[in-house]
């Protein structure tokens, strides 16, 4: 019997190992999305309902059968066999919207995890024997947040000490370049999309470099610094992101903005930020860092930024829903299936000038309409910036529109959803007529206390704007719904269903030449 216990006890130690390598990998993922902060790490692990997934659940009910006297431990073994082996299986083939990056800050945690997990499962081996070693393997598959987060832990010196040479060095860069306009741009939503114009419309005169992608925080930043900023550039564009207070005026304090576009200040992270008031004075730490001789752009369409006065520097506004005292205004706005034209009026401007874009909704004239103003006041010429704005294609996931062969019209606005941007979203499905209109969502998210309320308004514009509706997953489902029952949509119109997968199917029955499909916001694996 011992020989068999041996045998048993093997295989299940070496799939379980298998197993944990898996479920490692998958913590490290969500630390990751979570910005690599233990807190925001737990609290998710803590929400999300992870803490009593299946595959946690039957690993205790291994470690139940290998620990009770009268179940011969190769039964209880060949138990745990089943369940981790069913449990990788089911990992390994797992797609992930978002995917693990194996950065070197990723493998030095997991290097650690797994010097954590072989000190515990070879000290209980050497006191418990083959039996020890298996039950210590499975302890571990169960709890093993608490190895990452341990990890996480011990390396935080060793990570400050790493981040403290990249800034110094990130520092010395831009000294080195006195001569650099540094473009900080910020705000709940938006501001990638503003980013993305101004970099286009700037490149058309200057040497111009931008954060990439969503390197929006301090790191992302320094990152940019040292491999992507060139000796001979004229300016850089900051992209700036805060989950909470001093994450801008962190990234400010290195860079130290010249200028900079304030895009929004809405509900958007107030589980991190808890009132509107703090996400006001988070985004306007970039308005307080730019100095006397600068100048900030500040979009009035929002109260929490119009209401906000700019004494240290100059204070340029703007506005498309709200002109009232704004110092640039975009009006007679017309959208067709070639993109936006609209006008641009300004103190400054002798003449209104006429743009036209590829790009349509509101949120994009108003994006454009912060681009523009920069241009103007680094001296480009308004024909280079009509060009400019013309040849601006449309940033993926952000209010994309295009046509499918089948003559179905994709509005693809899925990056993230906010109260404005999402009603921005859906009054340009509003206007595609003939066809059907149909909105595919799972709603919005981190609006913290406003979440169900924000939602259920969601579901009201979206019973006013929509001609069908697919609600995705149960995250924001019953609010969603609870939205909607108080419109006009018939509830034959009106679907629910458990992944974006489902959607799809049921699109296909439903859609045909001349619909158009509002794809709003796209949860990532941080939430079901």
């Amino acid at each position: 019997m011992d020989t068999y216990n041996m045998i048993f006890g093997s295989v299940l130690a070496a799939v379980a190992v298998a197993d944990l390598w898996v479920v490692f990998a998958r913590d490290l993922m969500m630390l990751q999305q979570n910005s690599y902060r233990n807190e925001r790490y737990w609290r998710w692990f803590s929400q999300s309902g992870e803490s009593t997934n299946i595959g946690r659940i039957l690993c205790c009910v291994a470690l139940m059968f290998l620990l009770v006297r009268h179940i011969p431990f190769f039964a209880g073994a060949v138990i745990g066999i089943i369940i981790t082996v069913g449990q990788f299986v089911s990992l390994i083939r797992k797609k992930y919207k978002k995917p693990l990056v194996w950065t070197p800050r990723v493998r030095r945690i997991c290097a650690v995890m797994w010097v954590l997990a072989v000190v515990i499962g070879v000290a209980a081996g050497l006191l418990f024997g083959i039996k020890g070693a298996c039950c210590a393997v499975l302890l571990m598959l169960i709890v093993s947040p608490l190895l990452l987060i341990g990890a996480n832990d011990i390396l935080a010196p060793v990570e400050k000490r790493i981040n403290k040479k990249y800034y110094d060095e990130a520092a010395s860069i831009l000294a080195s370049m006195p001569d650099l306009k540094i473009i900080g741009i910020t705000g709940s939503y938006g501001k990638t999309s503003t980013k993305h114009y101004l970099h286009r419309i700037l490149s058309e005169q200057f040497n111009t470099t931008m954060t990439p992608g969503s390197f929006n925080t301090t790191m992302g930043v320094i990152r940019t610094v040292r491999e992507h900023l060139r000796p001979y550039d004229e300016v850089f564009i900051v992209e700036m992101g805060a989950k909470q207070p001093g994450d801008i005026k962190e990234i400010c304090d290195l860079v130290h903005p010249s200028a900079g576009i304030i895009t929004a200040v809405g509900e958007q992270h107030l589980e991190s930020f808890k009132t509107i008031e703090n996400v006001q004075r988070t985004k306007f730490e970039l308005a307080d860092a730019v100095p006397a001789d600068g100048f900030v752009v500040l979009n009035n369409d929002f109260p929490m930024v119009a209401s906000r006065p700019v004494g240290n520097t100059d204070a340029v506004r703007y506005g498309v829903s709200n002109p009232r005292e704004a110092d640039f205004v975009a009006s007679e706005v017309v959208y067709t299936p070639l993109g936006t034209t609209f006008t641009v009026t300004g103190k400054s401007l002798a003449e209104p000038l006429t743009i036209h874009t590829k790009l349509v909704g509101e949120c994009n004239v108003s994006n454009l309409l912060a681009a523009v103003i920069v241009a103007l006041r680094l001296g480009m010429s308004e024909e280079k910036i009509r060009y400019a704005v013309e040849q601006i294609e449309q940033v993926e996931h952000r209010l994309n529109m295009k046509r499918t062969p089948a003559g179905i019209t994709i509005i693809d606005d899925a990056f993230n959803s906010n109260p404005a941007g999402s009603r921005m979203a859906l009054d340009v499905l509003s206007m595609m007529k003939p066809g059907k209109r149909i909105i595919i969502t799972p709603g919005m998210i981190e609006l913290g206390d406003l979440q169900d309320k924000a939602n259920e308004e969601f579901g009201r514009h979206i019973a006013e704007c929509a001609d069908v509706a697919i609600i995705v997953g149960h995250y924001n489902r019953d609010a969603i719904m609870a939205g909607l029952s108080g419109g006009k949509l018939p509830q034959k119109d009106i679907h629910a269903v458990d992944t974006f997968a489902d959607a799809q199917r049921l699109l296909q029955t439903i859609a045909c030449a001349g619909d158009t499909v509002l794809y709003e916001n796209d949860l990532p694996d941080t939430f079901k």
